[in-house]
């Protein structure tokens, strides 16, 4: 077990039995959503990447993108 996770867990003993499941409970959801994405990535097949690939060239050839820093503007915590 990481150090990082250990400081986690000590933590998490501290709070009621309530709220420990409560995380405990977004914690195996965010690992079986891990999981099914683990899932979909290596059933994802070369030609199926192909086509993603193109389709995002074909998007943004045609200016139909959108720059993260539209989306998401810089800001203090971001260089």
């Amino acid at each position: 077990m990481t150090e990082l996770l250990q400081q986690v867990i000590a933590k998490i003993e501290k709070l009621t039995p309530n709220e420990q499941d409560a995380i405990a409970t977004r914690i195996l959801a965010e690992l079986k959503d891990e999981q099914v994405w683990t899932a979909c990535f290596n059933a994802t097949t070369d030609e199926q990447w192909n086509r993603l690939t193109e389709a995002a060239r074909r998007e943004i050839a045609a200016g139909d993108t959108v720059s993260l820093d539209d989306v998401f503007p810089p800001g203090p915590s971001r260089p």
